[in-house]
């Protein structure tokens, strides 16, 4: 019963730690098209809140309830589609904190990024949350 529980908190926490992967971006994208410094500074605190009051709290909890889960069933690990589904999961940490590197390059000014850059750069997180849904649930290999 207790795996059933951490199992829907991963889940939980997963939700809200893509809803982040999605929308920062998003905000990435009117930062590098705002104009003038009241929308910056906005788009700033947005960005820095969303990152450090959804996001990371969310990556951390993902990660602890996944490593929680794996400690009761530590027979996942020995199977070739965990391996990718982990694989994945350091793609989704690495493109984590590579949206840290660019919110603190727009919020120094230093960013050289166009909107066009960010509108693709938004819709990485999608390719591995497809292949974690389809590892998780058909279990291939």
């Amino acid at each position: 019963m207790t795996y059933l529980y951490v199992k829907a908190f991963h889940l939980i926490a997963m939700v809200a730690w893509y809803a982040g992967l999605f929308y920062l971006p998003r905000l990435f994208v009117y930062h590098a098209q705002a104009t003038d410094q009241i929308s910056r500074d906005r788009f700033e605190i947005m960005e820095r809140r969303l990152f450090r009051g959804i996001m990371t709290p969310a990556m951390v909890l993902t990660l602890a309830l996944g490593i929680w889960m794996l400690w009761l069933h530590p027979f996942w690990l020995q199977v070739g589609w965990m391996h990718a589904k982990l694989a994945l999961v350091v793609v989704l940490v690495i493109y984590h904190h590579i949206c840290l590197a660019h919110m603190k390059q727009l919020a120094r000014g230093t960013n050289r990024r166009s909107h066009v850059y960010f509108r693709w750069f938004n819709e990485v997180p999608l390719i591995p949350l497809v292949g974690i849904v389809l590892l998780a649930v058909l279990k291939p290999f």
